[in-house]
C-alpha cells in the first residue's frame, strides 16, 4: 500500500515543492490551501502527472472545523497518515504598534494554531499504528527574532517549542516530530523586496544566495522517511545566515 503524505499550504512555494517531491517518490497526497483554488489545482495536476492519487481541499487550517473536515476526508479515502507536513503560513511586515489585534490573531492562527489542529488530527492514527512523522516548516526568526516581524517570529518560536515538547510526548509511540527552520528562501513571501534590497540581503548570506523551495523539499522528504531515532530537532537550513 502506498504511503500517505499530508501537506498544508501546498498551493505554491515550499508547500508545492514538497508535495511534488513526495508524489515523485510514490506517495499518495492530501494537499490544502486557504483560498487559491486555481493554484492548488495546479499543484494537484503536477501530482497526478506522477501517476499517484491526490486529495485537494480548500480550507483554513487555523480553523478547527475545516481541519476536521479535511482529515476526515483523508482517513475515509486513504485510511492512514504516514507523514504530516505543517507548512501553512503567512507573514506580517510592520511595526508591532501598528498591528491590529485581528492581524496578530490571523498570523498566530495560521502559523501556530494550524500546527496544533493538524497534529491533533493526525496523531490518533499514528499512535494506533505506532508509526508516523510530523514535520513543521519553521523559520530562523523563531529562534532569533526579526525586527518588524514580531508576530511571525513569535508564531515560529511557538512552532519550535511545540515540536520539541510533542516529540517527547510521542516518542514512546514510535512517532518522530521535527521542524525545519528556514532562512531566506526564494518564495513569493519575499516579493515585496526591491532588487536593491534583495541583493543587499543576499550579501549577508554566507552561501551568497537564497535557498530554493526544492532544497527545502529534499530535506523535508529525507526527514519524512529516514531515521526513527531523529526526533525533537529544529534543523536550520539558512546558508549560514544565522
Amino acid at each position: 500500500m502506498n504511503k500517505t503524505a499530508v501537506i498544508t499550504g501546498a498551493s505554491r512555494g515550499i508547500g508545492r515543492s514538497i508535495a511534488l517531491k513526495y508524489a515523485k517518490m510514490g506517495y499518495q497526497l492530501a494537499i490544502c490551501c486557504k483560498q487559491d483554488r486555481t493554484a492548488l489545482e495546479e499543484t494537484r495536476a503536477g501530482i497526478l502527472s506522477c501517476h499517484t492519487s491526490c486529495i485537494s481541499f480548500i480550507g483554513d487550517m487555523g480553523n478547527h472545523e475545516d481541519v476536521k473536515n479535511f482529515f476526515d476526508e483523508i482517513l475515509s479515502r486513504y485510511g492512514k497518515i504516514d507523514v504530516l507536513i505543517n507548512n501553512a503560513g503567512i507573514s506580517y511586515l510592520g511595526l508591532l504598534q501598528d498591528m491590529t489585534p485581528e492581524e496578530w490573531n490571523q498570523v498566530i492562527s495560521t502559523n501556530l494554531n494550524s500546527v496544533f489542529y493538524c497534529s491533533k488530527a493526525a496523531i490518533p492514527d499514528m499512535i494506533r499504528r505506532k508509526s508516523g512523522k510530523i514535520l513543521s516548516i519553521s523559520s530562523i526568526w523563531g529562534d532569533h527574532g526579526a525586527s518588524m516581524e514580531v508576530a511571525y517570529s513569535a508564531s515560529k518560536g511557538g512552532v519550535n517549542a511545540f515540536t520539541k515538547a510533542l516529540a517527547k510526548e510521542l516518542a514512546p509511540s514510535g512517532i518522530c516530530v521535527n521542524a525545519i527552520a528556514c532562512g531566506v528562501i526564494d518564495t513569493s513571501m519575499n516579493a515585496f523586496l526591491s532588487e536593491e534590497e534583495r541583493q543587499a540581503l543576499i550579501e549577508e548570506i554566507p552561501a551568497g544566495r537564497m535557498g530554493t523551495c526544492e532544497e527545502v523539499a529534499e530535506l523535508a522528504y529525507t526527514l519524512g522517511r529516514e531515521s526513527n531515532y531523529l526526533t525533537g530537532q529544529i534543523i536550520t537550513m539558512d546558508g549560514g545566515f544565522s
